[in-house]
């Protein structure tokens, strides 16, 4: 069953802001506003994305990557866009993976949901991955497999929280890491200017060993592949939409705002960064943060930096269990799991949901133990792939979306995108072209060499998972076609 929106007396009673694919996701709590929403966001973005897979970009292009971080900000800046256009007028915590449902296919949206709930279990235990290395640094003689155990449970614990505190509580998180940046920043420029009593280091690391752009051009192509893990996670804005207290106004405000204030940060860094060390020293041995400021002199400056981007991956993993336990939840809501995976406590918190997402920090532990030097490359590929898939997805489903909203006419969009269609189909092909290049990159192999996998994991779980959605309410409202009949 459908509903023909092809048909304006259908139309008119058949709202796709009220759209069943919608309201079965009821039931959260509704505690989020604007500086809780842009800070979960960006929990999950400013992570081991720049902390420590900064020095993998910074080693593939030298001083040209913070061009490669200038189009990555553009790429989010796009996907900002067009998920905040179709978050307003469908606030659900399913969000992007609820759209893909109602404008292509069921299949679309149960492979764009398990395909995010796959992507950020396997980038959850990245972060801890991460943790582990960031805790040798004081510990080096306790195995990494301690620290992922115990900071798992604690983050378990923490998720299991109403979401307002919990909301709360990674506001504070963030806003460690953000000042933390902001007065490396502030340390940097002294350094680079002679402003903290040293002599100055000046310009010159930018056009030493190479020129700026030592690599090439292709050297800043494939640094786009690491940089672009950087923004993962700008889409947390959307599937906080469900949580949100007022989404028309909220929701435009903590993406916007989001986006631009972690692209400054970020370009902000970088240049920092490539000027203060020498782009050959960059690696994922540890963060390039402490490496640079162990070089400063200055006492205890690199055992601080190491504390904040700890803190920093234990937010971004804390950010990521969220994602992963309001996806699934959207998955049993949906009829693709179990009923009960989909159900919330009296605090509004889908924790059936929590506890099943957390398989990825145990998969951290394992990858952890058996491949030591090797695990946190291993983890961004394969997370990579899944994130990449689902950034298409989401500039393709906005494509079907702004197609369907416009041949209805129903009403105006209560946000339009100032680049509208043209962004989606740029974005889809830069993305598109960054996933293909990731063949080239070494140590990135891993994620094409997922793609085989990983959709063969969806093709067959659709098998096996759809006949729990039969007779559900009605999923795919057709986009009419050009002779004005309903396609299916």
């Amino acid at each position: 069953m459908s509903v023909d929106l092809s048909d304006p007396s259908r139309a008119a009673s058949s709202d796709l802001r009220n759209h069943p694919s919608v309201q079965r996701e009821q039931g959260l709590a509704r505690q989020l506003g604007v500086r809780q929403q842009a800070m979960l966001a960006v929990g999950g973005a400013i992570g081991t994305g720049l902390f420590l897979g900064s020095g993998l970009s910074v080693a593939r292009a030298g001083p040209g990557v913070i061009i490669s971080y200038v189009l990555a900000a553009v790429i989010a800046l796009l996907l900002g866009f067009a998920l905040t256009e179709m978050c307003v007028a469908h606030p659900t915590a399913g969000s992007f993976g609820v759209y893909a449902e109602m404008y292509l296919s069921p299949f679309a949206g149960y492979a764009v949901r398990l395909s995010y709930w796959m992507m950020q279990v396997v980038s959850t235990g990245g972060h801890m991955v991460a943790v582990s290395i960031y805790m040798q640094y004081w510990f080096p003689r306790v195995p990494g497999a301690v620290w992922v155990v115990g900071f798992s449970l604690l983050l378990v614990w923490l998720n299991a929280r109403a979401v307002g505190v919990y909301g709360e509580l990674e506001y504070w998180f963030v806003m460690i890491k953000v000042v933390a940046v902001v007065v490396f920043i502030m340390l940097g420029l002294g350094l680079l200017l002679g402003w903290t009593g040293k002599p100055a280091i000046g310009f010159r690391h930018f056009t030493a060993d190479g020129g700026f752009f030592p690599m090439g051009l292709t050297g800043v192509w494939l640094a786009c592949s690491f940089v672009i893990y950087s923004f993962i996670g700008v889409e947390v804005v959307a599937v906080t939409s469900g949580e949100a207290v007022n989404p028309e106004r909220t929701i435009p405000r903590a993406m916007i705002r989001m986006i631009l204030g972690l692209s400054a940060i970020y370009i902000t860094t970088v240049v920092v960064l490539v000027g203060i060390m020498p782009w050959k020293d960059a690696g994922a041995g540890e963060s390039p943060f402490v490496t640079v400021l162990g070089r400063t002199g200055i006492l205890g400056a690199a055992g601080l930096m190491n504390f904040v981007v700890l803190t920093a991956a234990l937010s971004a993993a804390n950010a990521n269990l969220y994602l992963v336990a309001r996806t699934l939840f959207s998955l049993a809501r949906a009829g693709f799991v179990p009923e009960s995976v989909g159900r919330v406590n009296d605090r509004g918190t889908p924790v059936n949901a929590l506890v099943t997402s957390s398989l990825g920090l145990a998969l951290a532990v394992l990858v952890r133990w058996l491949w030591r030097d090797s695990a946190y490359v291993w983890f961004l590929g394969v997370a990579l792939f899944g994130a990449l898939l689902v950034w298409i997805m989401i500039f393709v489903v906005h494509l079907a979306f702004r197609r369907a909203w416009e041949r209805v006419d129903r009403a105006p969009l209560p946000f339009r995108s100032p680049v509208g269609r043209a962004g989606s189909v740029v974005g889809v092909l830069l993305v598109g072209a960054i996933l293909v290049t990731t063949w080239w990159v070494p140590g990135l192999r891993s994620t094409l060499l997922a793609a085989g996998p990983w959709i063969a994991v969806l093709a067959v779980g659709y098998g096996f998972l759809r006949p729990k959605n039969e007779g559900a309410e009605p999923v795919a409202p057709p986009i009419p076609g050009p002779a004005g009949a309903a396609t299916k």
